[in-house]
């Protein structure tokens, strides 16, 4: 893109506004703001010239004020609890430490637009300066009200040490990568570790780029409180009905709200028969050692499961693993005493078995060996030890309910 035609004909550069949509409320409750040039009666976006490294910071920052200045313009019109998304390099916002973009939010402030509105969405994934005192000042933005949140999550790589020293009031993730047919177990993964962070650090989960439906589920079930694409509504030079899109967003939160209570079922079903299945061997072989066991287990399970073995109540193995390689079963007695009670919720699902005397089968997670997506059914056996059932992916795959 042209900067000197943009800078010399800086009254085609304008805003548009992407409404931005709650789960709550299933309404508009903010927009983010996005710079467009018109240029031969065609309207370009300005992301390319932002991001262009060739282009000077003085250039960049120029229209970048101006647009903030016809953006929240505009934004009087709004209710007094929809929220302005504006978009903070921090080059940009430290090419004068900040104080024109904040002397020009006072200045909005001064005629009615309350700065507890402005939600800054930062990105810094290629910013070489002085963490220190970006930092510093924005910290000094939020003393205001002013928002923070933390833009390219899902797209660039973040530190999480990162987000927690920031301790942005948004977390917003890309979900470009779900169009990727390689996009496989690892977003997933990282997506579940963001979600945890979020809440232990009191963030909401913005999803940005959805452009199907199935990337508004995927939203909606990893925790996301707002949403954000051309699915629901494209950016454009004017603002929306609050509830335009109440009703719809109704219909397809009780369609997803259905399919997950079918695969709740499934996997609560499953966890009986399990329950019953199993416990009727161990009362079988409840003379039997540990590996006899585990291979009468086996015998009964071999198109479900593909390991098992059996901790003590502090997570310490009291028989090797039975394996299941080749189409045949082993046994790995190298296994034998490992602790894993440093899992995340085992010593919980410990409790949990013990106190109700019943199996548990697991959320869904990636097997440490394998790599592949599996469950685990656990069940009490004997005084104080609990069986391990590790099903494989295949059999998932096959009752795509537990999936």
């Amino acid at each position: 893109m042209d900067a000197l035609e943009i800078l010399s004909n800086l009254d085609s550069v304008f805003p548009y506004f992407q409404p931005i949509f709650s789960a709550d409320e299933m309404l508009v409750i903010a927009y983010e703001v996005l710079g467009r040039f018109q240029s031969e009666g065609e309207i370009i976006s300005l992301g390319s010239f932002f991001d262009d490294d060739e282009i000077p910071d003085e250039y960049k920052y120029e229209v970048d004020l101006l647009l903030v200045k016809k953006a929240l313009e505009k934004a009087l019109e709004l209710d007094e609890d929809v929220k302005i998304f504006l978009n903070r390099d921090a080059d940009l916002l430290m090419y004068d430490y900040g104080e024109s973009f904040l002397q020009e939010l006072l200045a909005f402030e001064k005629r009615g637009l309350s700065l507890s509105r402005i939600v800054l969405e930062i990105s810094e994934h290629q910013y070489q300066g002085d963490l220190d005192q970006f930092d510093n000042l924005l910290h000094y933005y939020r003393t205001y009200g002013i928002k923070i949140a933390i833009s390219r999550l899902g797209r660039e790589g973040y530190s999480f040490t990162r987000i927690g020293r920031l301790e942005p009031d948004i977390l917003k993730i890309n979900l470009q990568a779900l169009k990727s047919t390689s996009t496989g177990t690892n977003f997933n993964d990282v997506l579940f570790a963001i979600s945890l962070l979020a809440r232990k650090i009191g963030a909401d989960l913005l999803f940005e780029n959805i452009e199907m439906s199935y990337q508004l589920q995927f939203a909606w079930k990893n925790g996301g409180r707002y949403y954000q694409g051309f699915y629901l509504s494209p950016p454009a030079s004017d603002f929306v009905a609050p509830d335009m899109l109440k009703n719809r967003l109704k219909e397809k939160f009780h369609d997803f709200n259905l399919y997950e209570k079918r695969k709740l079922e499934a996997v609560y079903s499953m966890a009986e028969v399990l329950q019953t299945k199993v416990l009727e061997i161990v009362v079988k072989n409840k003379k039997a050692g540990y590996e006899e066991l585990l291979r009468a287990i086996a015998k009964e399970m071999d198109e479900m499961a593909f390991r098992m073995y059996i901790c003590d109540e502090d997570g310490f193995q009291v028989s090797g693993n039975l394996f299941k390689g080749d189409d045949s079963w082993h046994t790995q007695m190298e296994y034998l005493n490992k602790n894993w009670s440093w899992r995340p919720y085992f010593l919980e699902t410990i409790i949990k078995m013990r106190n109700d005397r019943k199996g548990i089968l697991s959320d869904l997670y990636c097997d440490i060996e394998t790599g592949e997506s599996v469950r685990t059914f656990s069940l009490p056996v004997f005084e104080n030890n609990y069986l391990f059932i590790d099903i494989s992916y295949r059999y998932l795959f096959e009752h795509d309910d537990l999936l």
